[in-house]
């Protein structure tokens, strides 16, 4: 299978955005910095092998997850992207995604 580049919906955009404050107000710039980038990574992850991770039609049809740390990371495999619709820690799934 070929490499599926990624991109967030506004939903995931906005989570990643408060994980990243939360990370530095909790933790600190440098903390949250290394935080960000991981997870980064983990998106390229996804875009480069997307039937790795877990399927979750029970949560939603169609969805899958990849947990890093402390946040799943739920996306969608679209024709040529994976999308992610949303990057939640322990938010009930019914009313989150």
């Amino acid at each position: 299978m070929t490499e599926l580049g990624y991109k967030l919906t506004q939903k995931a955009k906005d989570d990643f955005r408060h994980i990243y404050v939360y990370g530095v107000q909790t933790w600190g710039t440098e903390a949250a910095d290394r935080y960000y980038y991981a997870l980064l990574e983990r998106f390229r992850r996804i875009g480069e092998r997307p039937y790795l991770y877990q399927a979750v039609d029970f949560i939603r049809e169609g969805y899958r997850r990849s947990v890093y740390g402390e946040h799943s990371i739920y996306y969608r495999i679209v024709c040529d992207a994976v999308e992610v619709m949303a990057i939640l820690k322990s938010q009930d799934t019914d009313t989150s995604l």
